[in-house]
Formats: C-alpha cells, sequence, structure tokens
C-alpha cells in the first residue's frame, strides 16, 4: 500500500515538474526566444530597429517620445507627422524606411512602398488586423474588427445602408443638421457681423446629430448621453493603448477598467432598448427604413427570411451583432468627419485665396439655395481641397495588421509572428510620392483626380484601400460637402490669435487645443 502511495505521488510530483517545465518553456519562448529568432530573421530582410530589450521593448521610449512631443504646441505648419506620429517618425529618421519597433515582444514593420501596402491591403486573410485588449474593444468593433466568413456577412448586410440611393434620401436630414449650426453661429454675431468661437465643439456636435438624426431617427438631444459615453470610454481605451502592456493586468478590476465596463454595459443597454422598440414597429409594418438603424434591420430580416430556416444561427446577425455596428455608427460615424471638417476649416483660415475659390463655387452652384445631391457631387475645387486635407490630415495616421504566416512581399519575406504598419500620415508626406512640396497645402494636386494625383499607386489612403476600404467614405464626404458649402455660404473665417496648432492622435487626430476660429458673415 505504501509503495503505491509512494509511486503515485512520485507520478504526481514528475507531472507537477512536468507542467511547469512547460509552462517556464512556454514563457522564455514568449519573452525572449521568438522575439530574438523574430529580430535575427527581420534583420537577415534588411530591416533595422533597436534591439529587443525584454518585455516591455521600445514601450517605454514610445511614451516618452509620445508626452514630450505633446507638451506644446507646434508652428503653425502643415509638417505635422514629428507631433502626431512622433515615435514613427523618431524611428524611421534613425533606422531607415525599412525599420521596425518592438511592442513589448512583438516586433512592428513599418511598410513604405505602395505596391507592397496594395499587396497588405488586398490580402485580407494573410494580413487580419491584430487583435487588441479586449477592453479596448468595448469601444467599438463591429465590420471594423471582423475578419473572414463573419466579415463577408456583415459586410454585405450593412452594404445597403450606404448606397447611393440611400444616402441621396439623407440629404435634408444633413441639411437640418448643418442649418442648425449655422443658425447658432449666426445667433452668436455681433452687432458687426463677426464672432469668435472654438469650432470644434460644434462641429463634434454637428456629425453627432447628423449620425443619431440619420442612424437612429433622433436627435443629438436624446442621443447625447451614448456620444457622451463613447467620447469617455475612448478616452479611456487611448490610455490603455498607450499603458505598458503586462499580461493580466487587463483582468484586474482597476478603476478604469470596471468605469470602461460600466459605460459598455449602459450603452448596449440603451441601444438594445432602441433596436427591440424598432424591430417590433418593423413586424407591425410601422417603423421607417430611411433611417441607417432601419434598413440594416430590413436587409437583416430579408437575409434571414431568404436563407434561415429557423435553427441556423449563422444567417443573418443576433442582437449582439447589431448593437456592435450601432456603436460602430456612432463612433466611427461622427470621429471621421468632424475631425475632416475641423482641418478644412484651420487650412481655409490660412488659406483665404483658397477659401474663397471654395466660396465662389460654391455661390456658382447653389446660391443662397439649399445645396442638392446632383450639386455638391459637381463642386470641383471642393472636393480638391477636401482630398488635400484629407492627405495632409487623415484621420487615422497608420493602419496596422498581423503576419499569420510567412509571407513573400515584394523582395522581402516578413516571419509570422510579426505586425506590419502602414504610415497613412508618412506616405501622405512622402516627397517621393508627391513631389517637393509634399508637406504643404496644395489642392491643384488633385485637379485631375486622385488617380492621376497618385500615378496609380497606393499612396492615398485616408478611409483604408481595398476590400475594407470605409464603408461610409461617401457618407462622410457627402456630409462634409454639405457642412462645408453651407458655412461658406454664410461665413468666411480666419485663425484667431488664441489658435494654437496642435494635431494629436486621440484615437483619430483630434486638435488637441480646438480650433478657435473668428467668424465674419458673409455679405451678399
Amino acid at each position: 500500500m505504501e509503495a503505491a502511495w509512494a509511486i503515485t505521488m512520485s507520478l504526481i510530483v514528475i507531472l507537477v515538474l512536468i507542467l511547469v517545465l512547460i509552462w517556464a518553456w512556454k514563457i522564455l519562448n514568449w519573452l525572449w526566444l521568438k522575439p530574438k529568432r523574430l529580430e535575427k530573421l527581420l534583420r537577415e530582410q534588411g530591416f533595422q530597429g533597436n534591439p529587443y530589450r525584454i518585455l516591455f521593448g521600445d514601450s517605454k521610449d514610445l511614451l516618452k517620445t509620445r508626452k514630450k512631443a505633446l507638451s506644446k504646441p507646434m508652428n503653425l505648419s502643415d509638417d505635422i507627422v514629428p507631433r502626431a506620429s512622433s515615435y514613427t517618425h523618431h524611428t524611421v529618421n534613425t533606422h531607415g524606411k525599412n525599420s521596425f519597433i518592438w511592442l513589448g515582444p512583438t516586433p512592428r514593420v513599418t511598410i513604405f512602398d505602395p505596391e507592397q501596402i496594395k499587396d497588405v491591403l488586398n490580402k485580407m486573410s494573410d494580413f487580419p488586423k491584430p487583435n487588441s485588449n479586449p477592453l479596448v474593444k468595448l469601444l467599438a468593433t463591429g465590420l471594423a474588427d471582423h475578419e473572414g466568413e463573419k466579415w463577408s456577412k456583415h459586410r454585405r448586410l450593412i452594404n445597403p445602408v450606404f448606397n447611393l440611393e440611400k444616402l441621396k434620401t439623407m440629404l435634408p436630414l444633413f441639411f437640418e443638421s448643418c442649418n442648425d449650426m449655422v443658425s447658432k453661429w449666426e445667433g452668436m454675431l455681433s452687432s458687426d457681423g463677426s464672432c469668435e468661437i472654438d469650432a470644434w465643439p460644434f462641429l463634434q456636435n454637428l456629425a453627432s446629430d447628423v449620425i443619431a438624426r440619420l442612424a437612429f431617427g433622433c436627435s443629438f438631444e436624446e442621443g447625447r448621453r451614448i456620444f457622451q459615453l463613447q467620447r469617455e470610454q475612448a478616452k479611456l481605451a487611448l490610455q490603455l493603448i498607450l499603458k505598458i502592456q503586462i499580461p493580466g493586468w487587463r483582468f484586474l478590476p482597476t478603476k478604469s477598467h470596471r468605469r470602461m465596463k460600466e459605460i459598455d454595459r449602459d450603452i448596449k443597454a440603451s441601444l438594445k432598448d432602441m433596436i427591440y422598440k424598432r424591430e417590433r414597429a418593423l413586424k407591425a409594418g410601422e417603423a421607417s427604413n430611411n433611417d441607417l438603424l432601419g434598413i440594416l434591420l430590413e436587409s437583416n430580416q430579408k437575409e434571414i427570411q431568404e436563407h434561415g430556416n429557423g435553427d441556423n444561427k449563422n444567417v443573418g446577425m443576433s442582437l449582439e451583432d447589431v448593437i456592435q455596428e450601432c456603436k460602430l455608427f456612432y463612433f466611427a460615424g461622427q470621429e471621421t468627419t468632424s475631425v475632416l471638417l475641423v482641418w478644412t476649416m484651420v487650412l481655409l483660415s490660412r488659406y483665404p485665396n483658397w477659401q474663397q475659390r471654395a466660396r465662389e463655387e460654391v455661390l456658382q452652384v447653389f446660391g443662397n439655395e439649399k445645396p442638392n445631391f446632383d450639386g455638391l457631387n459637381r463642386l470641383k475645387i471642393v472636393t480638391m481641397i477636401l482630398n488635400e486635407v484629407l492627405r495632409l490630415y487623415p484621420p487615422v495616421l497608420g493602419l496596422t495588421r498581423f503576419v499569420k504566416k510567412d509571407m513573400k512581399l515584394g523582395n522581402i519575406t516578413l516571419p509570422a509572428g510579426v505586425q506590419v504598419l502602414l504610415p497613412t500620415a508618412l506616405v501622405h508626406h512622402e516627397s517621393e510620392f508627391w513631389g517637393e512640396d509634399a508637406k504643404q497645402f496644395n489642392p491643384e494636386r488633385f485637379s485631375e483626380g486622385v488617380l492621376k494625383a497618385t500615378n496609380g499607386r497606393v499612396s492615398f489612403f485616408p478611409f483604408g484601400w481595398g476590400p475594407r476600404i470605409c464603408i461610409g467614405q461617401n457618407f462622410s464626404l457627402l456630409e462634409a460637402k454639405m457642412a462645408l458649402s453651407m458655412i461658406l455660404q454664410h461665413f468666411s473665417f480666419e485663425l484667431s490669435p488664441a489658435y494654437a496648432h496642435a494635431p494629436a492622435m486621440l484615437i483619430t487626430l483630434h486638435p488637441q487645443y480646438g480650433a478657435h476660429i473668428i467668424l465674419h458673415k458673409v455679405k451678399m
């Protein structure tokens, strides 16, 4: 009996030792062996970067560089990369375009070549989006985060929402939101027909109001709480992204972690109630299908009716799926347009000749009348200006992808396990692609369209590129054209002496200290 007991204990001890050794080997491989192997392979391919430092990599330097860059405004210049994308800029300057940085034990390679960028963005399954912290995903996932069949299904179901014919029907709501903002500004004018404002919060509220009306058939006031909660969550998510990632830290019930989960529950409860009400109305034949939620639910219901058999869970979207897409509508829909409009106003304040050319075009096409769909599509100078703003101030400064398996990319081979950065802002500011005036505002470069301006290369991708190009691109540009046309019809504007130029990546490219502008009533 004792002998059997001793044998049992020995086996348990051996098993525990084996498990400990396996665990220790995995930790050693994750923390040291794999990173050093990847570093060796990258250097053999001609990439340069700092030597790997255990666990933290370049994270401490990245945070230090960013903090220094954002500590004060910059000169009034459009060469924003050193401030807004400080560590990538520093790395490229130090190690060259073929460089990498360390995000903890994961190397991230910078890809500049337009042909290689094209390959990465075209080959979705080989270059998926990297896994992010689940707490960060609470901000917004949906279509932007899905891969494979789920992405294909969601893209197909959401496509009708952004159909051009549908966008035409939404134009009156664009007008209402823009008109409300213009009326507020007119009410603020002094007796001499001018006033100073921070345009940034107004433009944020404008884009939010458009999304509230168009996505959910309610006003900004009704949707205000969700927008406020999302903005708070975005700040918390950014703090999380910028922190040095310690394994297991996300499971600790810290104050910010608890708050992010609380906000997520709150937003989901509001959206769930909204969706349930709309579904009941849809089934009763009472619901409008002219807003984004109505179109999405109608598209989803049609899919289930045509391809579902009651038990097939892979057909259509679940309630959770619809909620996630609604969160994405709310967040991405207002972020992209508001940052495009704010930098457009800043640039047109600095370049009054282009502001005047745009106003003359708008008045020639619309006069003092309400802008219409056909007219907005004929605005050549306004389109040139918006493209140049998107080139110099892209809403997102870079796109990241993950290498699932060893991949040949042009004349290099990327090993499985590395991340890839497609540095949108750096490519948009690169003189090799855009000429000696690459860092200067010159809408004329787009006078013959994007294809001519880029010589057919993938060197302009403010909304992404390829199969995953932003589904809301036309929505955002149409809204921006409407808003800019109405602003130009009513006001001229210039930068206030209080304006501090400080582009900063806060999920998207925000003006860190606002956009202080002096408005003048246009005399007709």
